[in-house]
């Protein structure tokens, strides 16, 4: 189905235990010291770019009668991209969108499926659903070792049917509808417009214990009059069921549920991606523009906007699919991670013989002067969450501004968003703060998640995958059992 938002259109959906919530935010300098205080952050600084790049054609197509596809999702896992993106297979019941999902070793592709041959339907309607037939827009993420995907959902053509609904999946294949299958995020209904597409179209990041969704609502208050616009919602757990939070003219601010006016929108647009970039300490909206996709930046708190905009040029017809690590940030560059940030999209160019989008290709540059190991603050925020060897020939996991020393590459892999096969000189700065062994105690309490003790601290960690792949036994202890122990900090996100 087609994807573009146009008013007056009624338009479809194109275009397990969750991880537990953790500390907001990381204050502090190298290893948990207090910062001086520093002059005011410049903003609106022009950021320069290099390395423009284009691959020479189509990366990804769906295989069998597939005619569109578009709205993708991109993401650096290991040693390998993988996309899962919307398109339709006949044999993929029922009639309607599906996801696809293909891989390849190289941003040009080709991109094909998990055995090598086309691309696999992964996920389709579920019929009697909020999203019996159309399953479309993923947006995918993975936290610990559960892959969650966010997608739009429909029970049909219906005005206003769209909504956002939640899978999680151990491997990135095999889906499982969460929050019972129902809708997650839903439309305002602030206000009707011509435009009833609904609400739809997320983007997913996981940062310091916060799971943020940057989606479309054609019926927000502060919706163009085209129904244009992005709105912005975060919460302590997947599913959006606790610590929710909207943002507003004023920040942030705690709400009861998912539902509530939406007032503030970020850019002016349909179909975007969001990703956050450590070296620049700030988010990005990649959305699409005249002359192709534009990069805004805000603040952490989005409060104000540190760098103008970038423009990534090249021809588009539906909104892009930013190349980010596992858990939505942006990759370290593969050249000078100290002066570099690679930006690199997937987008549909064409409308196709259908009349939906197609002709999937990738575009990117590199920003230049993100100044990431200038200074305790900007370093730490940089490489927060990676890890690379250490001297010993195990693992050192950057976290809350010190190293953690892992035994297991594959515990590590785990709580990493990014493993290097080189260290950076850059963290030998940072002090050790523990060691995580083979066999570590690990506990769970029924209203606090999932931890490791070591020295006597209790560190959060996001899932029992942890626990499996250290050879740990996890003890069940209560809340007030947890929150007796001294506590260190989240050892992922």
């Amino acid at each position: 189905m087609v994807a573009v938002l146009a008013a007056g259109a009624v338009l479809v959906a194109c275009s397990a235990e969750l991880a537990q919530p953790q500390a907001d935010g990381k204050g502090g300098g190298i290893g948990g010291a207090q910062l001086p205080e520093e002059k005011p952050r410049p903003m609106d600084v022009e950021l320069a770019t290099s390395d423009p790049r284009a691959s020479g054609g189509v990366v990804a197509a769906g295989d069998q009668d597939a005619v569109y596809n578009y709205g993708p999702t991109v993401m650096r896992d290991g040693g390998k991209l993988r996309m899962w993106w919307c398109s339709q297979y006949g044999s993929a019941q029922p009639p309607g969108d599906d996801i696809l999902y293909a891989q390849s070793p190289s941003l040009d592709g080709p991109f094909t499926g998990p055995s090598g041959g086309g691309p696999a339907a992964v996920f389709s309607g579920a019929p009697g659903g909020f999203d019996g037939m159309h399953t479309c827009d993923p947006s995918v993420i993975k936290v610990g070792s559960i892959y969650y995907m966010y997608y739009t959902g429909a029970a049909g053509d219906h005005a206003l049917g769209n909504s956002i609904g939640l899978a999680t999946s151990p491997d990135g294949l095999n889906w499982t509808r969460a929050a019972g299958g129902q809708p997650i995020i839903g439309p305002s209904h602030d206000v009707h417009r011509a435009n009833v597409y609904g609400a739809g179209q997320p983007s997913a990041v996981y940062l310091d214990g916060w799971f943020y969704v940057l989606f479309t609502d054609t019926t927000a208050k502060g919706a163009g009059w085209n129904g244009a616009g992005q709105f912005l919602l975060r919460a302590k757990d997947a599913a959006f069921t606790r610590g929710v939070e909207t943002l507003g003219e004023q920040g942030f601010i705690p709400k009861p549920s998912t539902i509530s006016p939406r007032t503030r929108s970020l850019v002016d647009g349909f179909s975007t991606d969001l990703m956050w970039v450590g070296a620049l300490d700030a988010f990005v909206i990649a959305h699409e523009t005249e002359t192709g996709t534009t990069l805004t930046f805000w603040t952490r708190d989005f409060s104000a906007q540190p760098y103008r905009t970038a423009i990534i040029p090249g021809a588009w017809k539906e909104g892009p699919g930013l190349v980010r690590r596992p858990d939505g940030h942006a990759p370290l560059s593969s050249g000078d991670v100290c002066d570099r940030v690679p930006f690199d999209v997937v987008r549909a160019t064409i409308v196709g013989g259908a009349g939906a989008p197609t002709d999937l290709k990738h575009f990117g540059l590199d920003v230049r002067g993100s100044r990431a190991c200038d200074g305790d603050a900007r370093v730490r925020t940089s490489f927060e969450g990676v890890a690379m060897p250490s001297p010993q020939r195990t693992i050192d996991l950057v976290a809350d501004g010190t190293l953690v020393r892992v035994d297991r590459r594959s515990v590590a892999a785990t709580l990493a968003s990014e493993i290097l096969d080189q260290r950076l000189k850059v963290v030998d700065k940072f002090p050790q703060a523990a060691r995580l062994s083979a066999g570590a105690r690990m506990v769970r309490a029924p209203g606090r998640g999932f931890g490791v003790v070591l020295d006597g601290k209790l560190f959060a960690v996001p899932d029992a995958g942890t626990a499996a792949l250290n050879d740990s036994a996890v003890e069940q202890i209560s809340d007030q059992a947890w929150d007796g122990f001294p506590a260190g900090f989240p050892l992922a996100g």
